[in-house]
């Protein structure tokens, strides 16, 4: 169940409505939702009174904050303006927001981990020990982060994960309502498989089906937060350096570098990348085929010992366009 915000300023009306629009034509809006009570909070900071949008209300919250991404502060525009363009269509005359007020998004390379990088990784994530504030901890990250690697899962899918979509039997995860509101299958290796089996036997033995399998002590899911926090001290203790926030590598990164490396090892052995590909994109629940073959280009670039073979199998499928480095698919 959808968690409902406490919306209190002048605008709550309309931005009860607005989520419950938006909902009811098939969008989660649950980040979007978060935003917009960011945006009620800081109109009664404001001591904001009006019933619509005003320009100098519009201009104030999209103020870049300290430290934050643009591609952050173009969302919470984005989220501003849908709600904008909601109010007008009700007759309120309310400002919108022009569609390019604010610069393109930063250019960001995605960071493709070595092959030494990710077993190093991987050696401090199994040396993670106990926690007596999360308990599960030590248990929950060595097999989250093989599952985020292994399976090039989105980290929000990894933590949505309820007992029931882990069959341990056939060792394949579903993935329900993912990215683009798609439900997928993706099949495990053995090493993972047996390693969930070994999770499930120390953390759920008296779970139900419903049951978060990645927990929080609360019974909630892992946050983010928390798994962010860890991933930047594994990186840290692994000896591979950090840009800061949303400067990479990333916890996403993870997923890239599952792709690339599949595609490297793909190419080496030989196989039909044309065949390979549409499997690739449905594995990893990608919208469109230019998501899948913006990694062929990377793998490339990455690996130049295997351009000529690389350039035999890829062929005329190498996108020459497409794939700016901003991808989160």
């Amino acid at each position: 169940m959808m968690r409902k915000l406490p919306f209190q300023s002048s605008l709550h009306e309309f931005i009860s409505g607005c989520i419950l629009e938006k909902r009811a034509v098939g969008y989660k809006y649950t980040t979007s939702a978060w935003s917009l009570y960011k945006f009620d909070q800081f109109c009664i900071s404001q001591s904001y009174t009006e019933t619509v949008i005003t320009r100098d209300l519009a201009h104030a919250w999209i103020q870049r904050k300290p430290n934050e991404a643009l591609a952050t502060q173009q969302n919470r525009a984005g989220v501003l303006r849908q709600l904008a363009l909601y109010m007008t269509r009700l007759g309120l005359p309310s400002y919108v927001l022009p569609p390019k007020i604010l610069p393109r998004k930063e250019h960001y390379q995605p960071y493709i981990f070595s092959d030494a990088e990710v077993t190093a990784i991987l050696s401090k994530v199994d040396a993670c020990h106990y926690c007596s504030q999360v308990p599960l901890r030590h248990l929950i990250m060595p097999l989250l982060f093989r599952l985020l690697y292994g399976c090039g899962l989105r980290l929000s899918e990894a933590l949505n994960l309820h007992r029931s979509d882990v069959d341990l039997d056939e060792g394949v995860l579903t993935i329900i309502d993912g990215k683009f509101n798609k439900d997928r299958l993706v099949p495990m290796s053995m090493n993972n498989l047996d390693r969930c089996r070994r999770y499930a036997q120390a953390a759920h033995t008296l779970s139900d089906d419903q049951a978060y399998f990645f927990p929080s002590p609360t019974g909630n899911p892992m946050t983010i937060g928390n798994v962010y926090k860890n991933y930047r001290r594994f990186l840290w203790q692994a000896g591979i350096s950090h840009g800061g926030w949303g400067k990479g590598p990333r916890l996403h990164d993870l997923r890239h570098t599952h792709c690339v490396h599949c595609l490297r090892r793909w190419v080496l052995e030989g196989a039909d990348l044309a065949a390979y590909l549409p499997i690739l994109k449905t594995y990893m629940g990608h919208y469109s085929f230019q998501d899948t073959a913006h990694y062929l280009r990377l793998t490339a670039e990455l690996f130049p010992d295997i351009t000529a073979k690389s350039e035999r199998a890829f062929g005329d499928i190498v996108p020459t366009l497409g794939g700016d480095g901003n991808e989160t698919n």
